[in-house]
């Protein structure tokens, strides 16, 4: 897929997509940057390996930024305290140029991915969805640019 397909691509998914479609985007997109950051690790690339690092510590970032402390709370709080350890690891990863934290970051966000899909799977049912992301900081949300 060329670049600038993908790029429509995503626009078009980010425009269509509610609050819990962000994160949930947010994580894939997190998880898929430390995977080719992995790669290029392996392969001794240093400059796409430093770039696909610091995608994911951008993501990182505006997932922190977005919690809602009001509505989460104890929760929320954990949950920056957990984005803020990821983002220790994926500079120890950087600069010592070592896999096992990105391996620990990228497994760490695919928990959360598969939480987030279940329980967004569970409100879709008509349960209720803990909400750590306040819906009017959801749609304000305006998403980092993952398509670098």
């Amino acid at each position: 897929m060329s670049i600038d397909a993908r790029q429509t691509y995503m626009e078009g998914e980010v425009e269509q997509a509610d609050g819990i479609q962000l994160v949930e985007l947010l994580y894939r997109k997190a998880v898929e940057a430390i995977a080719r950051a992995r790669g290029h690790l392996r392969s001794g690339e240093i400059l796409p390996r430093s770039r696909q690092i610091t995608r994911a510590s951008e993501i990182l970032t505006e997932l922190a930024l977005s919690v809602d402390h009001a509505s989460g709370g104890p929760l929320s709080r954990n949950l920056v305290e957990l984005y803020d350890y990821m983002q220790h690891l994926l500079q120890t990863a950087n600069v010592a140029q070592t896999e096992a934290p990105l391996a620990e970051a990228q497994r760490l966000l695919e928990t959360l991915l598969e939480a987030w899909e279940e329980a967004s799977a569970q409100a879709s049912a008509g349960g209720a969805l803990l909400s750590v992301y306040g819906q009017d900081a959801l749609a304000e949300y305006v998403p980092v640019d993952c398509t670098y």
